[in-house]
Formats: structure tokens, sequence, C-alpha cells
């Protein structure tokens, strides 16, 4: 990891055995619980990596060394641990998780006692603490495990419809007539039961968590990929086009009409339909739509990797795009400074205000079959919009190498000729009739390149052009 920083972009993430250790968990852990009062309790949770057991030991066994109670909630999505860590009265919560990242990969993700990721101030101070070695010792803390988390999110979820724009009806009891649960007065959303859905987790966190919600909530699922699995045989935990298209297939053969298919660790939900991926900038479009109206709100939190998609979206509605640093605790905190109808990243974040500041890709997948009466609606919004060609591509770079060569790149951006130059994270480049972002990513060892214009031919021809440079540059500190 790059010296004297432990955090990225998303929490402190490496290849288990090389960038993190347990020794290193361990003393990560005893940073973060010296900032945190004596005695205080903390929740933990793991997506399903193969590494989640050490990974997790380490870690609580440094915060019961300095004095915090830890209490174990075992397996979960990331947006659970999040809500959780609020709903329970925890001082923080930790999840262990690398995301989207391969299997080898794994890492450490926190989040305060009102569910808002860790701001960077507050990584500062763990990072100090950690390189100074300052820890606190003190009277061991006690260890517990948890029970019936997802019947607390459920019940949680049910509570917060009616915020969302869900149609609600008074009922006489706690079940309706097929048996499902319901709470108080507080009835099932009038969900398109005709949909059909499958719920692809990508033996991620979500594994029978997700199928299971959208099941209690009334809803026609086909699982997919179901399983807790590690080592995430059904398919990649990065779900994108190319990795997808056993679950369009699955999609297709089962005659459904949507896929909602989440990362590793669930904070991210992208969808597929018979026709195929519905892109990135698609969906964080179409639900922030479905947001403004619903809240009132004209302003919507992102990120400068997000295309001009969203901007043509809620245009009409008198809403305001508003782009900063990428990265889901980023916008989470912008779409609070806000007060943002809804916060969004194009790799498919929903940061929902009325339910916390914190990505739930659940509860947005929930929110936009609320809405739909067909799963067509999606697509034909678009045709009436126009059309614009976004691509993604990467270039591997040694962590230890970014900086310099992300320096180099930026004297050497001119010669892109662009109308501006956006330093805020990364370079963005502003062209009359395109963009491009060259960024050094905070998860991975590698260096981004996205474009997006109105010709296809135009995308190609600047994501080439992003990649030979960077490539170059790359290659040049190597030797």
């Amino acid at each position: 990891m790059h010296t004297r920083r432990l955090f990225g972009t998303s929490g402190i993430r490496g290849v288990v055995g090389q960038d993190l250790s347990p020794d290193l968990c361990r003393r990560v852990a005893l940073a973060i619980g010296t900032t945190l009062p004596q005695s205080s309790t903390v929740c933990i949770a793991t997506d399903t990596r193969i590494s989640r057991d050490i990974i997790k030991e380490a870690t609580t066994t440094g915060l019961l060394s300095c004095g915090v109670n830890v209490v174990d909630l075992g397996i979960l999505p990331t947006p659970a641990l999040a809500l959780l860590t609020r709903e329970m009265g925890f001082a923080a919560g930790i999840m262990v998780t690398a995301s989207h990242n391969p299997p080898e990969f794994n890492g450490i993700k926190l989040f305060t006692d009102n569910s808002l990721g860790y701001s960077q101030a507050q990584e500062t101070e763990i990072e100090k603490i950690f390189f100074e070695k300052q820890f606190r010792q003190g009277k061991k803390g006690t260890l517990e495990q948890a029970q019936d988390m997802k019947q607390r999110y459920l019940s949680f979820i049910k509570g917060k419809l009616s915020l969302t724009g869900f149609k609600q009806q008074p009922t006489a009891g706690n079940c309706d007539d097929g048996g499902r649960f319901r709470e108080g007065k507080l009835s099932l959303p009038e969900f398109n039961h005709h949909l059909k859905v499958v719920i692809d987790p990508g033996n991620g966190a979500a594994s029978r968590f997700a199928s299971d919600i959208f099941v209690n909530m009334g809803l026609n699922v086909i699982p997919v990929n179901d399983e807790p699995d590690g080592l995430f045989p059904g398919r990649s935990p990065e779900p994108k086009e190319d990795t997808l298209q056993g679950t369009i297939n699955f999609l297709r053969q089962h005659n459904a009409d949507l896929a909602i298919c989440f990362d590793g660790d669930a904070d991210r939900v992208v969808f597929c339909d018979k026709e195929g991926f519905l892109g990135f900038n698609e969906p964080i479009a179409f639900v922030s739509r479905l947001a403004v109206r619903k809240t009132g709100k004209k302003k919507i939190a992102t990120t400068v990797e997000t295309g001009n998609l969203l901007d043509l979206a809620v245009k009409e509605l008198g809403a305001e795009v508003v782009r900063g640093r990428v990265g889901d605790v980023a916008v989470a905190h912008l779409a609070q400074q806000l007060d943002a109808a809804l916060g969004v990243e194009q790799v498919g974040v929903y940061i929902i205000p009325e339910a916390g500041y914190y990505p739930d890709s659940i509860f947005a997948s929930l929110f936009l079959l609320s809405q739909l009466s067909d799963a067509g609606e999606i697509r034909q919004f678009f045709q009436h919009t126009p059309r614009l060609f976004f691509k993604k591509a990467k270039v591997s770079c040694p962590n230890e190498l970014k900086e310099s060569v992300m320096a180099r790149t930026k004297e050497k951006s001119h010669s892109f000729a662009p109308d501006e130059i956006n330093t805020l994270d990364g370079l963005r480049l502003e062209f009359a009739d395109s963009w491009m972002l060259i960024r050094a990513s905070g998860t991975e060892p590698v260096i981004r390149v996205i474009s997006e214009s109105m010709s296809q031919k135009r995308t190609d021809e600047l994501i080439g052009k992003g990649k030979k440079l960077v490539q170059s540059l790359v290659e040049a500190n190597n030797r």
C-alpha cells in the first residue's frame, strides 16, 4: 500500500497475504479502537470471501485488546451492516469486505454510529495513530454473537416504504391472505406481481439474503448464484456486461423480466432485461428521475465518473446534478451537504437519504420495482433522449507508481487540447462533444480511463489515446 496511507476510495483494501496481513488488520483495529471511547461497543460483519474469518478475527483481536466490545453479526451485505450499526446503537460498524474486487482481495470499511461512512478526517486520525503506534491499552473488551439480522433489516425496510413513495393501505392484521409478514398498519407495496425477477447476488454477501427479502415483499423471485461462496464460482463479484452473460441467459431461459445483480458485498447493484445489460448510467439516471419526482428535491449528488445521461434525465424536472469525488462515502457526504434527492455512482451505488447516508442497493431495487408497471419502461424512456456512448477501460499500475504517473499525465494532458480540465478527482477533460476521465483507482492497482460522447468513434478514440498515454507513463516509471 502507498507509504503513510492506509485508506483508499472505499476503506482499506488489498490482496490478503501481500498488502493485507492479519497483523496489519490487528494494528488497524487497535487504531480504530483508540479513536473510540473506552468500553464502546462496535459491530462487525463480513462478505463471503474465504479470508473473511482470518481478517475478522485479527480485527476483532485488535479491538478487544484496546477495551472495545465487539458484536459479531456474521455474513451480511454492507447495506445491512451500515443500517444496523445505527439502528442497534453501535458506536461504529466494521465491514470486512473487498466489495467488487477479485476473491484474493479483502479489506476493512468503516461506518459511524449514524450509518455514514468514515470521513477523510476520521481516516486521517486512524492513520496517524497507526503510524505513530499510539495505541490505547485497556481492560479487554467482550465478544458476542448476534442473530436475526435479516429480520431486523426487513423490518426497517417495511417501516420506511411510505417515505419512498410506496402505495400503502390499512390492514387489519399482521398477515395478508398469502401469509406474508406485515407490520402494524403498513401493507406491502403494490408491486406489479406479473413481473418475474431474477436475483443474482453472485455468491456474495447478499446470497440467501436479498432473495429472501424480495420474497418477503411478495415479489415473484427466481434466484441464481444464491449460494454463499467466497470463490465466486457463478461469476465475478464485479457485475458488468461481460460478467453477466450467464445471468442474462438464465433470465431468458426462465422468461423473466428483470435481473437484479449485486456485487460482492451488495453495496452496488446493476440490472439486466431480456435485451441484455441495461448499462451503468441508464439505471442511475432513471432512478434519480423517480427520486426527484417523489421527494421534490432538486439536486442529485454523484461523481466525476458519471456520464451526462443523468443530467438529461432530470433536467426537465428542474433538477441539478452535482459531481464530486469518487467513492460511496464521498457521494454520501455530498448528498447530505446538498440535501439531495439521491446520491448515485454510475457503478450502481445508490444513497437514499430517507433510509440513511449509506449505499443501499436492496432498498434502491425495491424502490425501482415499486414504480415499474413493465420492465421495458427503462429502455423506453431512453429512446427519447440523445444517444450517448460511454466506455470504461483500465491500465495496470502498481499502487506506488500511481502518484507519479498521474502527475505526468496531468503535465501531458494539454496534448488532448481540452476546453476545460477538472482536477477535483483525477483529470476530467471536457471537450465540446465529449469528455474523458483519467483517474487512479482507490480500490485496485489500476488507472481508469473513462469517456463519453455522442459518437462511438469519438469515445473509442479518446479511450485509445488515454490508455496509450497512461501505458507509456507506467512503462517509463517501471524502467
